[in-house]
């Protein structure tokens, strides 16, 4: 019998993709184990960009890595990755972005993440939103099957695009392992290394005008205790207003902008946090938050999108448009310690309910049926 070649394109697993990285890498360690005898995965890869992860720890029996040095965001690709697909004799390509070759050769799965320049035009130049709606539409009209991250985003997708419903799997994403409650020592390693209060108020993530850190900053102006707020992750410089605000409110010495954190401080960074606090207009899916759950954190999260999917009963949720009900959310945590010790739990409980194993098994399947056909 001849064996079953499935193809993710892995070309985006570098440090200018962090979360489709992630997603990728994952989703091809997680489905290793679970190929059969007749099955094998092959990932294109292109060496060139600078990447965190090291691929060639994956490679074994099932697992190729292909050196494709071939940028997402060149129009060769679309010769060139059918040309490879051709040569590998693929059965099957998964793109997992919309940037891809748009007449592969063979059956196709798209993932779809979230619909943040259509949904926030008033953030995103014209040309950009243009071509990202075409491009998706041509991604989508490409592929057999179409995976997307939690229901919010199969929701949006349904709206702004005419697609078939079955056409669509709600797939949802996990915690990395390395995201576990981590021991006091590595917890007070973290804490000196960036010299971090005893408690403190995370936020992790980029500082896009969607992710409202202007209004967490005034939220915490509303809060009647001393507080220190951390903000990490990748910063945008055309994005000011989060260090304005903490200005204009005199909380110059209460908010610290970390920038980037390395992967291997991130979940000692979730575990010494008192509270996780993460105010987004949208998430496609809100992995941040299922992280700090998954370190055992309390989490204090807006209400909307796909966010009261990830964290149902575990969270504390606020209209992130009210900073009143923002920082009352917050105060109502901090002031109830006892709050927080059942929120601990119920964060592990939930978090523990999304594995990469039940997301690449759920993934296989979607491969399976689009090359039975």
């Amino acid at each position: 019998m001849r064996r079953l070649r499935i193809v993710i394109d892995g070309r985006c697993i570098q440090d200018h993709f962090p979360g489709i990285g992630r997603y990728v890498v994952n989703l091809a360690q997680a489905t290793i184990p679970l190929l059969s005898q007749d099955e094998r995965l092959i990932l294109l890869h292109d060496p060139t960009p600078p990447s965190r992860w090291d691929l060639p720890a994956l490679v074994g029996e099932r697992l190729q890595v292909v050196d494709v040095p071939l940028s997402p965001f060149t129009l060769r690709q679309q010769w060139a990755i059918p040309r490879i697909l051709r040569h590998l004799r693929a059965d099957l390509y998964h793109s997992p972005y919309y940037l891809m070759p748009y007449r592969p050769g063979v059956p196709t799965v798209v993932t779809v993440y979230d619909l943040i320049p259509l949904l926030f035009p008033q953030h995103v130049p014209p040309a950009a939103r243009l071509l990202f709606r075409w491009m998706t539409a041509l991604a989508l009209r490409t592929a057999s099957q179409v995976i997307v991250i939690s229901q919010a985003t199969c929701r949006d997708l349904l709206t702004f695009y005419h697609l078939p419903p079955q056409k669509v799997t709600v797939i949802p994403l996990a915690a990395d392992p390395a995201f576990h409650p981590q021991s006091p020592a590595e917890v007070e390693r973290v804490r000196r290394k960036y010299a971090l209060p005893e408690s403190y108020l995370l936020y992790l993530g980029i500082n896009k005008p969607h992710k409202n850190l202007g209004r967490l900053v005034e939220a915490l102006s509303l809060v009647p205790r001393p507080l220190s707020l951390i903000i990490a992750g990748a910063w945008d410089p055309r994005y000011l207003e989060p260090r304005q605000r903490a200005e204009a409110l005199g909380l110059e010495n209460a908010v610290r902008f970390l920038g980037p954190v390395p992967e291997a401080d991130l979940p000692a960074l979730y575990s010494g946090a008192t509270l996780f606090v993460f105010p987004s207009l949208y998430e496609g899916f809100g992995l941040p938050v299922l992280e700090a759950m998954a370190c055992g954190r309390p989490v204090v999260c807006s209400n909307t999108s796909s966010l009261p999917e990830i964290v149902d009963e575990a969270a504390l949720t606020f209209d992130p448009l009210d900073v009143t009900e923002m920082a009352a959310k917050i105060e109502k945590a901090l002031g109830n310690e006892s709050l927080r010790e059942e929120m601990k739990e119920k964060s592990l409980q939930q978090a523990a309910k999304f594995s990469w194993e039940r997301t690449a098994r759920e993934t296989l399947e979607i491969y399976r049926e689009a090359t039975s056909h």
